[in-house]
């Protein structure tokens, strides 16, 4: 009989989670995928076999394996003695620090789901999550560029939800301290979660609307992380550098700061990405390993020809989040490390990586094959119909670590997942006779900048509520740098409206501000189809030079 300790922990989490299919769960259990693991035991595990390794390091302390469990452990308790336990959401808004380890950790010892919000996000997406997740309380933490978490937390505080906690990371006025929750006391009970259930919400970049929650159970996320963590060759040897934001897919799985753990690697919290700053950040710690999207790749690239001090530790440089151009990869390879990497995958599971043993040619110029053996994928024309191989078309996939549905969005899960359960990415391949894969496109009305996947219905959304702009579309041009920049074409009432005037307005909504043009447009009418629609290639063409 199971004691108290480890009896499984359902909670209000599971209602609106769509789990795997019993038979294709039993599959993946059965090929080995999945090992019923909490995702937690992640860093349990390495606290055993290298307690006294360094585990994560920022620019104001660092935690071997054992000082991290053990924080983990009393963050935990901290949490519990708020009434924050298992079936709860909270939000996580912090950054790039050993914090968010505590965080994540604390969080799933308690049975908690923790939301891994970004830091651009601002009042409009985090009451979305709220209103989706019913979350009890946030983690926050400070800005050192100004921005006023604390403040936006109450805000939301104020709105009719569920939130009745806001604990800061940082001076925290009148809310929760979260070095106070830190110092809980006690060893928090031994949780055993339903290893086929949520640990994680990821949120997605938004594509039709209002972004998504995307949950991630213990089994496909463990797997996600350890099988990436081994495609890439991690050991205890290794020092990753977390360069992008911590809550995005990439640098947190894939390997990421859980795949890094898994191998006892040392993960360094990086909050300044800026070629200056992370070259430094890499020189003292001999960081091996790193995560960036095209246009900071491009940028560090170019740097090595003013800066005095260049990378020489790099054994592994992954590029993803947009595709990588085949100069570029070239020029990386040549100038940063041999050892580049492209990825192309989403948050929502597949991911697709080229092996680091891969000829140039294939580096270069593909964005990778499958992680696992049974990721199964379709590429399909417009009636649904596969292509023939080599053929462009909107890529369909389903396997052990790609979700079922969208948490809480029937109306989103009907337009996103086939009847038989395969997630359609809204992107566009090519699929080679080696299995490999070069994006082409995209179907989705999506904006990528600097990594960023922007919806542009959403925005649009967003600028048609100042009362002078009368039809608004939000398109993408390329840009050298961003990858794209997000243009606003707009149709005016009278006077146009200037880019401070319109940013005062988004940001008084509470846009995140990776979403706001970089541009505005005034044209006289909106260029339409034939079918009446907005015909946004004809506006990507006036646009362009």
């Amino acid at each position: 009989m199971l004691s108290a300790e480890d009896m499984p922990t359902p909670g209000s989490a599971m209602i609106g989670f769509i789990p795997f299919p019993p038979h294709r769960a039993s599959f993946y259990r059965e090929a080995g995928y999945w090992a019923g693991q909490p995702l937690d035991e992640i860093l349990r595990s390495s606290a055993r076999r290298w307690p006294d390794h360094p585990a994560v390091i920022d620019d104001a302390e660092h935690f071997t394996y054992a000082e991290l469990d053990q924080r983990a452990d009393a963050a935990a308790a901290g949490l519990l003695s708020l009434g924050i336990g298992a079936g709860d959401c909270v939000l996580v808004q912090l950054p790039n620090s050993c914090q968010f380890a505590v965080a994540l950790f604390g969080l799933l010892r308690t049975g908690a789901l923790p939301v891994l919000c970004l830091p651009g996000h601002r009042d409009a997406e985090l009451a979305h999550f709220l209103d989706v997740c019913d979350a009890t309380a946030i983690i926050v933490g400070t800005d050192p560029g100004g921005f006023d978490y604390r403040a936006m937390a109450e805000r939301l505080l104020q709105r009719p939800n569920r939130l009745r906690h806001v604990i800061v990371d940082g001076e925290a006025g009148s809310h929760i301290s979260w070095s106070q929750v830190c110092a809980g006391e006690g060893q928090p009970p031994r949780l055993r979660p339903d290893s086929s259930g949520p640990a994680v919400l990821l949120v997605s970049g938004g594509t039709t609307g209002a972004p998504k929650l995307i949950p991630r159970t213990h089994d496909d996320y463990v797997y996600n992380a350890t099988a990436s963590a081994a495609l890439c060759r991690l050991t205890s040897d290794d020092v990753y550098l977390v360069a992008l934001p911590a809550g995005h897919n990439f640098p947190l799985a894939c390997p990421g700061l859980l795949g890094a753990m898994s191998a006892g690697a040392t993960v360094v919290f990086g909050r300044d990405p800026s070629p200056e700053a992370a070259f430094a950040t890499i020189a003292r710690h001999g960081v091996t390993v790193t995560a960036l999207v095209p246009a900071l790749a491009r940028l560090w690239a170019q740097a090595c020809e003013w800066e005095e001090q260049i990378p020489s530790t790099l054994r592994v440089l992954q590029v993803g989040g947009a595709k990588l151009a085949a100069d570029d990869a070239r020029h990386i390879r040549s100038v940063l490390t041999p050892g580049l990497q492209q990825v192309f995958g989403m948050a929502e599971g597949l991911l697709n990586y080229t092996r680091l043993d891969d000829p140039p040619e294939l580096i270069d110029n593909t964005q990778g094959r499958p992680l696992a053996e049974d990721d199964e994928l379709r590429i399909v024309d417009e009636a649904g119909d596969e292509v023939p191989e080599g053929e462009p078309g909107e890529l369909l996939v389903r396997g052990p670590y790609t979700i079922n549905g969208y948490f809480r969005a029937e109306a989103e899960n009907q337009r996103s997942f086939t009847l038989d359960g395969f997630y359609r990415s809204g992107d566009t391949v090519r699929r080679m006779a080696n299995g490999y894969l070069e994006v082409t496109g995209r179907v989705k009305d999506v904006i990528l900048r600097g990594g960023e996947t922007v919806s542009a219905l959403d925005l649009e959304s967003h600028l048609l509520t100042h009362p002078r702009i009368s039809a608004a579309a939000a398109v993408g041009l390329p840009d050298p740098y961003l990858g794209e920049k997000i243009c606003a074409a707009v149709v005016f009432r009278g006077a146009p409206v200037g880019m401070t005037e319109l940013n005062e307005h988004l940001d008084a909504r509470g846009v995140a501000v990776h979403c706001r043009p970089d541009m505005v447009a005034p044209m006289p009418a909106l260029p339409t189809t034939a079918v009446g629609k907005i015909d946004k290639r004809s506006i990507v063409a006036q646009l362009q030079p």
